[in-house]
């Protein structure tokens, strides 16, 4: 009988060098350290080579953002229009929120980068051709492009951004809310009334990013059927 020998842990670094490989490396760096760790010399020591030798397959810092966010964006599964435009786009939204949420720092990275690279636009065709099937009109299409915005790439800019900021503890928490109840009243009313338990505290991302989506896409529903 013969029995399988365990890999050396250095087997993966005398795997010849490619993009790809460099790449894939790069994400699992920046999954596991945050994106402020991922370094040209930082990969090469991931990878086993000197920083020098990645250069054959990024040209530079900038080539390696571009190229991790073609390795994002084709993580998102495509949703193939089936007759139900609303349904369809919804999928694909939350297939990209899903990508985003397994990669916190990926949404950064495409505010960063832009959406000019061949692997977003192969992804926005894809939103195109829902749209396209649902009836849409070339020029409605486009304005529900802007509309829908960052949230066919499963992220949105939120007016109660709080996740650079530390959670204050429950006792200063408590402390602010009295201060604010009597400057703010409305603002006030208003976190007590919402799931923060009569305090401060963090929203429920994926709900609001849910609710506004559903927003939009009946929105888009009611210009559509008067288009």
């Amino acid at each position: 009988m013969v029995v399988a020998r365990a890999r050396p842990k250095n087997a993966l670094r005398r795997e010849p060098l490619t993009r790809d490989r460099v790449l894939l490396v790069a994400v699992d760096v920046a999954d596991r350290n945050g994106l402020e760790a991922l370094s040209m010399r930082k990969l090469g020591q991931e990878l086993g080579v000197d920083a020098m030798a990645l250069y054959r397959h990024v040209r530079n810092k900038d080539d390696l953002l571009d190229g991790l966010v073609d390795v994002i964006v084709g993580q998102i599964e495509r949703v193939e229009p089936d007759g139900n435009w609303k349904a369809a786009l919804r999928a694909q939204a939350l297939a990209a929120r899903g990508v985003m949420l397994r990669h916190p720092w990926a949404r950064r990275v495409l505010e960063e980068r832009g959406t000019a690279g061949l692997s977003v636009i192969a992804y926005v065709e894809t939103v195109l051709g829902i749209l396209h099937a649902g009836g849409f009109s070339v020029d409605l299409a486009h304005h529900a492009l802007h509309v829908l915005s960052s949230r066919i790439f499963g992220f949105s800019q939120d007016l109660f951004e709080t996740g650079r900021q530390p959670e204050p503890s429950p006792e200063t928490a408590a402390t602010m809310m009295r201060v604010m109840a009597e400057r703010y009243p409305h603002v006030s009313e208003m976190a007590r009334s919402v799931t923060h338990e009569g305090v401060l505290g963090p929203c429920d991302d994926d709900f609001e990013f849910a609710f506004g989506l559903g927003l939009v896409l009946d929105g888009l529903e009611r210009l559509r059927a008067t288009a």
